[in-house]
């Protein structure tokens, strides 16, 4: 006995947690890096997002990692909006 239901509850907490860490993440290290330059502060964020993100990706069809990939995508968005309130307020 199978059981294909999406478990809604439990994927989205996940996602929730994933992007509360990335968010978080994603705006400490990039105030961090806007004291050296905020110039090195985008090029590091693009040039890693746009690494990890083929990867990241090719998991949205796999049962439990598509929560993780949905946390990540609205982590990073969510940490790239937070970040450039917390520069633009400085």
């Amino acid at each position: 006995m199978t059981d294909d239901s999406t478990p809604w509850g439990t994927g989205l907490t996940v996602a929730g947690f994933v992007a509360a860490v990335l968010a978080a993440a994603i705006v400490v290290l990039g105030l961090g890096l806007t004291r050296v330059h905020p110039l090195l502060a985008i090029g590091l964020n693009m040039v890693a997002v746009g690494g990890l993100a083929p990867t990241v990706w090719g998991w949205r069809h796999r049962p439990v990692w598509r929560w993780f990939v949905l946390g990540a995508g609205v982590g990073v968005a969510l940490g790239w909006v937070a970040l450039l309130a917390a520069v633009l307020s400085q």
